[in-house]
């Protein structure tokens, strides 16, 4: 049970699921029972349920039949149509820093992209859900920060809508967190801050492409959706004895592929 909260329960409860799920703690597919998560939350099911209605919103969560409210599993197709709309938005981000933002502006992203970069590389195949969490909490401020050099809150409120850098934050958890080509963030930032529109687009447009296809591929295979189907299993409350039954019929669907 979680320490008590003082303020906004459903406020409280969103970001709790949500860090969770961003965490990796809470996989494609996981089942969120209102009840486990309130108890977990030391609150009632009501700010529980307002909460997961707005992950829902969001995209995050999904509802279905016979399955209940999981995380959601999102399809190659949906995959594909988040890049693009990342793609559009940023690429116009890019252009528009390139062209408008100030000295100490430019400066100000050459330093977050060189902190960001000296992040990853102290990435080890051990390193801790808290510490890629931190780090896809900076990656996130980064490229935000970059938009929101812009001064168009149309264009950071779509960033933000769109839940684009969130989506990419779970597709790099989907790859294992890999880590990205040396010095990756500072070689966009070093385009960005050179002041050309066109080769901003350029490499903004590249940036966002990265492991696109590698993320499609890897949500589409039999082994992911084998662990997606372990992940809905494992995270579904159940007695010790209905839980034997469905290990077993688990396995002979897995023997099956």
């Amino acid at each position: 049970m979680s320490e008590p909260f003082a303020g906004n329960l459903t406020e409280h409860a969103y970001h709790s699921i949500r860090n969770r799920i961003l965490r990796g703690e809470l996989p494609f597919g996981a089942s969120l029972s209102r009840r486990i998560l309130a108890e977990e939350l030391g609150i009632s099911i009501v700010p529980v349920g307002d909460a997961l209605q707005r992950l829902e919103n969001e995209g995050l969560v999904e509802s279905r039949p016979r399955v209940g409210t999981r995380v959601r599993v999102p399809t190659p197709l949906a995959v594909r149509g988040h890049y693009i709309v990342r793609e559009a938005l940023e690429t116009q981000a890019a252009r528009i820093f390139a062209e408008k933002a100030s000295s100490s502006e430019r400066q100000e992203i050459k330093r977050m992209a060189e902190q960001l970069d000296a992040a990853y590389e102290l990435l080890t195949g051990s390193a801790t859900r808290e510490q890629l969490f931190e780090i896809h909490e900076a990656h996130m401020r980064f490229h935000m920060r970059i938009a929101e050099c812009t001064g168009c809150e149309e264009l950071c409120e779509a960033i933000e809508k769109n839940q684009i850098l969130v989506f990419n934050w779970l597709y790099d958890t989907s790859l294992g967190n890999q880590q990205p080509p040396a010095n990756w963030h500072s070689q966009l930032a070093e385009v960005l801050i050179a002041g050309g529109t066109e080769d901003a687009d350029r490499a903004m447009r590249g940036h966002t492409r990265y492991r696109m296809d590698e993320v499609m591929q890897r949500l589409d295979s039999p082994v992911a959706q084998s662990e997606t189907r372990l992940a809905v299993l494992m995270s579904r409350p159940r007695t010790k004895k209905a839980a034997e039954l469905n290990r077993s019929e688990e396995r002979k669907k897995l023997a099956r592929k």
